[in-house]
């Protein structure tokens, strides 16, 4: 059979696995069905598999295409959780029309799921000297837990992150922190002005604070890929009813990075409760040479959104992304193309004969 309806019927049997993310929708399966299919499919193809499951039901899979030794290692990674089917009619029941797949987690990202299982298979007769890893992992969509795990386990010379990318290179994206910052007022009767403090009316200084943090943001210095960091107010909560003075307020904030930054202190009496780095990776690293010569030198890019690479890069594994086109993740409509998840391949073949040799 060709690579292509080997693709196509690949990508088809991970879209009708349901594996939505069970922290965003708590009826969501999970990843051990699809964990499980994975497994045996990359088994069969003759790696070397384990399972990474630091929380019961969230497992990651990790499949090593040994080299013959002496050669470097790169690692190929992609999620296989997906959001939650929102307004689809069938999420799961996968439809092929002008070449594309249609279905839930098509695009994001289970044509690139299939493009690297396909890869280790069709990179046994190159002669590779070093290791090809191939990694799907858990929990991509909400926390990473899989891919932090897995690095405590498994490590590369370098890797790629095959998030759909439009088949461009993409060397860096942004990273976020979530802050909090609370005030703290007096409950009193709404008519005792003189016994109570207005909490949320003290949180104006804060917010106010934040406008202009955003206005410094956008005139300060702009990252080549990247362009500025950025804040915005995501959500706020306090007071008890109408007629009482309200004792609390809390505002929840988020702040965008760009390389460089630092976050702490930036809004006074702010704590961080979740803080996710960006990534960078210079064009003229030699895995970033080796993706461009064998993408045809595509458009270089940096996005705004976050993704596992950031953790890889954190672990001293040098990572681009690089992937197939489509549109609708985490939409009502989502494909994958399939023509370019075939073009992919290729590339990562041709990436790894370059890198581990």
């Amino acid at each position: 059979m060709s690579l292509r309806s080997d693709l196509e019927r690949l990508v088809c049997e991970l879209v009708a696995i349901e594996s939505v993310n069970p922290d965003l929708v708590p009826s969501g399966s999970g990843e051990s069905r699809i964990a499980a299919f994975v497994a045996s499919w990359l088994r069969d193809a003759g790696l070397e598999v384990s399972l990474v499951e630091p929380v019961p039901g969230r497992p990651s899979v990790v499949g090593v295409l040994r080299g013959s030794g002496a050669g470097r290692s790169l690692m190929l990674n992609a999620h296989m959780d997906t959001v939650g089917a929102g307004g689809m009619s069938s999420p799961f029941v996968p439809v092929v029309h002008d070449g594309r797949v249609y279905g839930r987690g098509a695009y994001d990202m289970k044509g690139s799921l299939a493009a690297i299982m396909l890869t280790a298979r069709d990179a046994r007769p190159h002669g590779l000297r070093g290791d090809l890893v191939i990694t799907a992992v858990a929990d991509e969509e909400v926390a990473s837990i899989g891919m932090s795990a897995v690095l405590e386990k498994f490590s590369a010379d370098y890797a790629i992150v095959t998030e759909p990318t439009e088949l461009r290179l993409c060397l860096a994206h942004k990273g976020f922190a979530w802050l909090e910052v609370e005030t703290v007022g007096v409950a009193a009767h709404g008519s005792r002005y003189d016994l109570g403090v207005d909490a949320i009316a003290h949180m104006g200084s804060v917010l106010t604070g934040v406008l202009e943090l955003q206005e410094r943001l956008a005139a300060g210095p702009r990252h080549p890929l990247l362009g500025t960091g950025s804040i915005h107010a995501s959500l706020i909560e306090g007071g008890q009813e109408m007629s009482t003075y309200p004792a609390r307020c809390v505002a929840k904030f988020e702040r965008r990075t760009i390389p460089g930054e630092k976050v702490l202190g930036e809004i006074p009496g702010a704590r961080i409760t979740l803080e996710r780095p960006p990534s960078e990776v210079a064009s003229s690293h030699p895995l970033a040479r080796a993706v461009s010569y064998a993408a045809g030198q595509p458009e270089e890019i940096g996005v705004a959104y976050w993704m596992d690479m950031a953790l890889i890069n954190a672990a001293g594994i040098p990572c681009v992304a690089y992937g197939p086109t489509g549109a609708g993740e985490h939409a009502d409509v989502e494909w994958v193309d399939l023509a370019s998840v075939e073009r992919c391949v290729g590339i990562y073949v041709a990436v790894a004969e370059a890198l581990c040799r």
